[in-house]
């Protein structure tokens, strides 16, 4: 089986092609020749993944996926969310997002958010839907170095460490994206 993850980051492909069977060939956006800015403007994490999808599906017609991700911090009514890649600005800077992010939160004693994915599947005429939720809490400084995004300042529900100071496969097993892809490859090996 051959399919077309619809991202450009190196790093969700790093994190996905660690979870998927061997016998499931991933292409990146970069094989099928897809060098154009995909649309991300629906307003929620669902609507972005199957907007990523859908774009794939009908301007190259292969069967794909495509995930969105949002940080949702309860203290900021939800924030960043959608807006989670670029919550500073533009840039879509890691730094600049966590800086904003801990400048917001300083005077809150409610750190509780939770990461939720979404991916969006297109296979074989249909569509399907996928959703991992990992809850946890936001930390008072960045701690770690490992991962990427929000990884340094996210600590998940039950652990000591944060994303940034686990190992990958680790991250993989309780982490919002790991959990969302599990949901796929169990679909797909029962498809």
């Amino acid at each position: 089986m051959q399919l077309v993850f619809a991202t450009n980051n190196p790093n969700k492909i790093k994190e996905v092609q660690a979870l998927v069977p061997q016998h499931i060939k991933l292409l990146s956006l970069s094989d099928i020749l897809c060098i154009e800015d995909i649309p991300e403007t629906t307003g929620t994490i669902e609507g972005n993944a199957k907007q990523k999808a859908d774009h794939i599906k009908n301007h190259y017609g292969y069967d794909c996926f495509a995930d969105d991700t949002g940080l949702e911090v309860e203290a900021l009514n939800g924030e960043p969310g959608v807006d989670t890649a670029h919550y500073a600005g533009p840039q879509r800077d890691a730094n600049d997002n966590m800086d904003k992010l801990l400048d917001n939160l300083k005077d809150k004693p409610n750190r509780n958010a939770q990461f939720k994915t979404v991916i969006a599947l297109h296979l074989n005429g249909n569509y399907h839907e996928f959703t991992g939720i990992c809850k946890g809490e936001i930390t008072l400084k960045k701690q770690g170095d490992q991962g990427f995004g929000y990884d340094p300042v996210f600590r998940p529900q039950g652990y000591e460490q944060t994303f940034a100071e686990i190992s990958l496969a680790e991250k993989n097993k309780i982490g919002h994206r790991g959990l969302a892809v599990k949901q796929l490859i169990n679909f797909l090996q029962n498809t």
